[in-house]
């Protein structure tokens, strides 16, 4: 059985904030726990309450939403909703699970509370962010407008490409393409399966092939060692 969301509805606008809430109660599996039209108030409830899913507004007086959700703690998930398409992108800077455009229909609410009814279930099923992660588990990756779950196992290394992260795996000639960042990514990994590498490298332990000098081989790429991360390359490969 699906877990029942816990929702907060932050925006400085009576109209969509009526709207919102009048969808959430209209929302099976999910349940209203705050509405705030003043986000310095739910940046103080912040410190002590726990929530799901945050319905934000980015263009707010004194605290952008922008700001607000750098403050957000990772387990709760962010759709912002705006009025302006362009801060789409710099919303999923921030980690953002998903962009709403006002004004908003019923319809695209559902599609996104479906999306992270999803993203909740697998998370619960396989705990893919829990420290010492068996590697039989996977990590759930927001690809092409989709969740999709990627097995640890079949992870060859991580490339970080400015607001964009690729994940090679085996047996898949292209990519996953994904808007997240390389330290949110390590984050997730769990430590005992990858290393940091590089500023823009992640890669699986057990797939290192051969370390020359200052790079190393995994299958079918020559990845650098950057000169913040040797010693930690080095230890590793000392500890084996």
């Amino acid at each position: 059985m699906s877990k029942r969301l816990t929702c907060w509805i932050i925006d400085d606008e009576p109209l969509a904030l009526s709207l919102l809430e009048s969808y959430i109660h209209d929302t099976p599996g999910l349940l209203l726990t705050g509405k705030y039209n003043n986000p310095a108030l739910a940046m103080q409830d912040l410190v002590n309450k726990k929530v799901d899913l945050i319905f934000l507004d980015i263009q707010m007086p004194r605290v952008n939403g922008m700001e607000l959700a750098r403050l957000v703690p990772p387990e709760t998930k962010i759709v912002f909703i705006t009025a302006f398409k362009e801060y789409a992108l710099e919303g999923y800077r921030v980690n953002a699970f998903d962009y709403l455009l006002k004004p908003v229909s019923f319809d695209e609410f559902l599609v996104t509370c479906k999306k992270a009814q999803d993203w909740f279930d697998a998370v619960t099923k396989t705990g893919p962010t829990r420290k010492n992660v068996p590697e039989t588990d996977v990590i759930f990756v927001k690809s092409d407008q989709q969740i999709i779950p990627i097995p640890l196992k079949d992870i060859l290394y991580i490339e970080g490409l400015r607001d964009y992260i690729k994940i090679y795996t085996v047996n898949r000639s292209r990519p996953h393409v994904i808007l997240e960042s390389m330290k949110n990514m390590e984050k997730m990994l769990p430590a005992h399966l990858f290393i940091r590498v590089h500023r823009s490298f992640i890669v699986q332990k057990n797939k290192i092939e051969s370390l020359n000098r200052n790079r190393l081989m995994v299958p079918n790429r020559e990845i650098p060692i950057g000169r913040t991360y040797k010693q930690r390359v080095l230890s590793f490969i000392g500890s084996k």
